[in-house]
């Protein structure tokens, strides 16, 4: 077994999903582990190039030789049935899926996207994340810097009325809603550059229509808006930063953060995880030094395990020195059911040392206590996420498939208040972190209940994207399907 000090390996495994979030496909925790040398044929050549069946059993193979859950692959599944490589494998997945053990968290997706993604966070988009209530009324849960949505005014808060390819055409989004399947979905356009939409949006400043065109633009981790604050509330001060997604560009991000929390003496600190579907395991170790300027070199951040075969892949993570790190005696982190993989990394780490002090904030994690290697195809742009390891804190806590709800001695039950931004000291669910670190009672979190939203006065409570995320009909309302989904959308539940 190999012992790791936060030192860069291969492999993604989120959130939320993903892992991403499960729902979307699960990217998650996507992270540092030893890069994989893969015995398993057959592998693409002149003579089978890129075919359906051949990379249909390129991707077999790969399950066979990798998969966590090998014991749940069926002993023959012929793949001539399904008519893409996605369907073939989520048959293959089927069993654990029923489990609640790989929601969508193993796919196909492309390299040269993916690369994109997580070295600089670039995509293609409005640059917005979108939540669907129970009743199909549709938010805009925050807008992203340098992107076509808050470009044009549209900002966290606001409603989307309507869609359309012209301001003649367009569909309520209640009808959109109604009609089923994809539609909802469909009528946003494809991952592309170019491709516009008009919108009549409600929002303070009244109803209005606006045309947006996708453009590619990069998701900066860390909101120069609100991503870092530090906050004085009832004569204390407190750290809060919001991370939006693990990628490699946030871990300067995050130093610049904790340089300004260790400058002002602080040690109770608020970690906005609520629409951070996962990412960069190297980010979330990046993300736990700096928390951790208390923990020794030899204190044990987690454990990764792979099945018993590939045991020699096993990696232990140790605490490491950072220089801008603070002694974080009180944490408080703001989740929902977006919140996954190296997000829950991040907080179940802290459980052995904080104990009660470690709380979790707003709703239940999607639970995601696994991780993926990729696995390249290269002549055909296909890398296959395949859940390979398993991940438990110092004191072997995992298996939380369902939340971290139920594992964590302290939660405080709180809503997403779209009506004010993230880090106000008014929002539902930054109010309830601040609370909690000051010592006041609350509300504990079920294990079934995700943090709700609201959108203001007159608009009604609204669940979050991460709500979707486990009732396949609502999320399938919202989301494209698993061939369209691009690699920042498993990462960030309700991008578009």
């Amino acid at each position: 077994m190999s012992v790791r000090r936060g030192v860069g390996i291969l492999a993604l495994a989120a959130l939320l999903s993903g892992c991403g979030d499960g729902g979307s496909g699960g990217g998650g925790a996507t992270g540092s582990t030893p890069t994989p040398t893969s015995t398993a044929t057959p592998t693409p050549t002149a003579s089978n190039g890129c075919s359906l069946r051949s990379r249909q059993d390129w991707v077999a193979a790969q399950m066979k030789e990798w998969y966590l859950f090998y014991d749940t692959l069926p002993t023959n599944l012929d793949p001539s049935g399904y008519t893409n490589v996605d369907d073939y494998l989520d048959a293959l997945t089927a069993t654990a899926r029923s489990q609640r053990k790989d929601r969508y968290f193993t796919y196909l997706t492309s390299i040269q996207q993916e690369n994109a993604y997580y070295s600089q966070g670039s995509s293609a988009g409005f640059g917005w994340r979108l939540g669907l209530d129970s009743t199909g009324r549709l938010y805009v849960t925050e807008a992203y810097e340098s992107a076509p949505a808050l470009n044009a005014g549209i900002d966290r808060g606001a409603e989307i009325l309507a869609i359309g390819t012209s301001s003649s055409n367009l569909q309520t989004v209640s009808s959109l809603y109604n009609a089923g399947g994809s539609a909802l979905s469909d009528s946003l356009g494809p991952s592309t550059t170019g491709t516009q939409r008009y919108f009549q949006i409600r929002d303070a400043s009244g109803t209005r229509t606006v045309a947006v065109t996708k453009t590619d633009f990069t998701l900066s981790p860390v909101s120069n808006r609100y991503g870092v604050k530090i906050i004085t509330d009832n004569g204390q001060r407190y750290g809060y930063v919001n991370l939006r997604t693990f990628i490699t560009t946030a871990n300067d991000q995050l130093r610049s953060a904790f340089a300004q929390f260790k400058a002002a003496g602080i040690t109770n600190v608020v970690v906005d995880l609520r629409y951070n579907g996962g990412g960069l395991i190297d980010t979330a170790v990046v993300m736990s030094n700096l928390l951790g300027g208390n923990r020794a070199t030899t204190d044990v951040m987690s454990y990764m395990t792979f099945r018993p075969e590939k045991a020699s892949e096993n990696t232990t993570y140790l605490f490491q020195s950072e220089p801008n790190a603070i002694a974080a005696t009180k944490i408080a982190f703001i989740g929902t059911g977006s919140t996954a993989s190296a997000s829950e990394f991040v907080i179940n780490a802290f459980v052995p040392y904080l104990g009660a002090n470690d709380g979790l904030i707003g709703g239940n994690t999607y639970g995601k206590p696994v991780g993926q290697i990729a696995l390249d195809q290269k002549s055909c742009d296909d890398r296959l996420r395949v859940i390979a390891f398993a991940l438990q804190n110092a004191a072997r806590q995992g298996a939380y498939y369902n939340g971290l709800a139920s594992t964590m001695v302290s939660t405080c039950q709180a809503g997403d208040d779209i009506s004010y931004p993230m880090g106000d000291p008014r929002e539902a669910s930054t109010r309830a972190a601040l609370d909690f670190l000051q010592g006041k009672s609350c509300t504990r979190i079920s294990a079934s209940a995700s943090a709700s939203a609201n959108a203001g006065s007159g608009t009604g409570p609204m669940a979050t994207r991460a709500s979707l995320l486990t009732d396949v009909p609502e999320r399938e309302a919202l989301m494209p399907p698993a061939e369209r989904r691009t690699p920042a959308q498993r990462e960030v539940p309700g991008l578009y």
